[in-house]
């Protein structure tokens, strides 16, 4: 059993010594020779309950959770900006009735907001709303593709955040924090339970809708976590990774060598300093390695079928989300343990016709609607939909006021920490419901409130994990993704 008084380094260091190889070599070695015998997959696995840290030798070597997971990989979409969840999932004829009237004091008394300022008027939706499926869940117009798998997915109607400007509320959404320097999600994750993969990281994310999360690279950072465990930027055009092929003049079998000379002086580093940054080193390169081989074919959407780029709406050698969701299927289908996409550009704050509710929404949704509704049909139809969890979201949700910045007369909402909404798919979910509600006009939340700290441990429930037991000593204390709070969400799980 680890010793509590240690610190993580001294845990390392234990782990590699030779008193401590002999002191366990009757299982050690035994253990070993069986895994020679199950083949070079099953050595990389090994339990997270019998290990204080992963295997230095090979710090993504898949590990087993804390009880049987429900999905074994996560796929984030990750809708940067914050979509209206009135225009989309969250129907509220009472605010239309209303629409054009000022909000009552009594809601808004005490109420700060990033950008409306005196007493604003009530935005009803100019979106229609029906109802789809056998679940009979309330959907936009405006999203037709997900309409279409309305009995696939569960709807949070009452999610809360702490933070309403975006790069915080980014950060704390993926992180627990929001000051940056703490652990991904996916970088939690991937530290827990390992890859399934030794040709590609464990970890990638790829961005489109024109740059950057606001959060910037602190939404996939691994903060205080070894590296390793850190979000992979794939570009969708040309190499995934910068500088990954041989340059000029070099060849596999040279590159090969090179790595081989490295390999050794940084195995010598690490048995002397006990650094688990060097493992890093060592398996950030052996990775790069194998993906000069694995992410070329990965990359090569030219061998999809006519129909599958006809159902998500790819153009292969095009930056897109649609690209970006095809590309999710292959990479899960290889072993990737969490893939977030970001799309960029749901700010909808109605100051120009390029950011309001009635113009830029549903240019929005033409985006992603039918590469999402194609990537869960797509999962499904693959078998992989049953042990693939997909998350569909942004970081808060918007008023439902219009904000009229400056006397704009274009239609938009302001940033709204109080309610939004959320989708999730697969991997153990239970689909075909809606949970939560809010009050008549969509300002607060009347049932089921579900804070991002209770979605985060829910997402680890699935993926086999108590949240807080999934923790890394840091500074002298036990951090965990969900800080000191966090509920799960028991009507998600099926």
């Amino acid at each position: 059993m680890p010793n509590e008084n240690l610190t993580d380094t001294q845990q390392f260091l234990r782990s590699i010594t030779r008193r401590h190889f002999f002191r366990d070599s009757a299982a050690g070695v035994g253990a070993a020779a069986l895994a020679s015998l199950l083949g070079a997959d099953a050595s990389r696995a090994f339990s997270a309950e019998n290990s204080s840290v992963p295997n230095p030798a090979d710090p993504l070597a898949a590990r087993v959770p804390h009880f049987a997971p429900k999905a074994k990989r996560v796929i984030y979409l990750f809708m940067a900006g914050a979509p209206s969840q009135l225009d989309l999932f969250d129907n509220k004829p009472k605010l239309v009735e209303l629409n054009d009237q000022p909000v009552p004091d009594s809601v808004i008394k005490g109420e700060r907001f990033a950008f409306i300022k005196g007493t604003p008027k009530l935005l009803g939706s100019p979106h229609k709303f029906a109802r789809y499926g056998a679940s009979g869940a309330e959907l936009s117009a405006l999203l037709p593709g997900l309409a279409t798998c309305a009995d696939d997915i569960a709807i949070v109607r009452s999610m809360v955040t702490d933070a309403f400007n975006h790069a915080p509320a980014q950060i704390f959404l993926n992180t627990g924090s929001t000051q940056f320097g703490r652990p991904s999600m996916g970088s939690w994750l991937t530290y827990g339970l390992g890859s399934e993969t030794q040709n590609l990281p464990g970890f990638v994310v790829m961005i489109s809708g024109g740059g950057q999360p606001d959060g910037g690279v602190s939404c996939w950072s691994s903060g205080f976590l070894p590296s390793v465990y850190q979000g992979v930027p794939f570009r969708s055009q040309g190499d995934p990774v910068l500088f990954l092929s041989n340059p000029a003049g070099m060849d596999d079998a040279q590159r090969r060598r090179s790595l081989d000379a490295l390999k050794a002086i940084n195995e010598q580093q690490l048995a002397e300093a006990g650094d688990p940054e060097i493992a890093t080193r060592i398996a950030a390169f052996e990775t790069a390695y194998r993906m000069q081989t694995s992410a070329p074919e990965l990359m090569d959407l030219s061998s999809e079928t006519r129909e599958t780029h006809e159902m998500y709406g790819t153009e292969p050698g095009k930056v897109s989300f649609a690209n970006n969701c095809l590309l999710a299927r292959r990479l899960v289908e290889r072993g990737v343990r969490f893939v977030q996409l970001f799309h960029r550009g749901w700010d909808t704050h109605g100051i120009a016709a390029n950011n309001d509710i009635v113009h830029e929404l549903p240019r929005l949704c033409k985006e992603t609607d039918q590469a999402a509704a194609a990537l869960l049909k797509d999962l499904k139809q693959r078998g992989l939909l049953d042990e693939t969890l997909v998350i569909w979201g942004g970081e808060f949700g918007r008023t439902p006021m219009n904000e009229k910045r400056n006397g704009s007369t274009f239609l938009g909402r302001d940033h709204h920490p109080h309610c939004f909404s959320v989708w999730m798919a697969g991997g153990g979910v239970k689909p075909g419901q809606t949970i939560g509600a809010t009050d008549e006009l969509g300002y607060f939340v009347t049932d089921e409130k579900v804070h991002v700290h209770d979605l985060q441990a829910t997402v680890l429930q699935l993926l086999g994990f108590d949240h807080t037991r999934l923790t890394y000593k840091f500074q002298g204390r036990d951090f965990r993704l969900t800080d000191v709070a966090g509920n799960v969400v028991k009507k998600l799980l099926a």
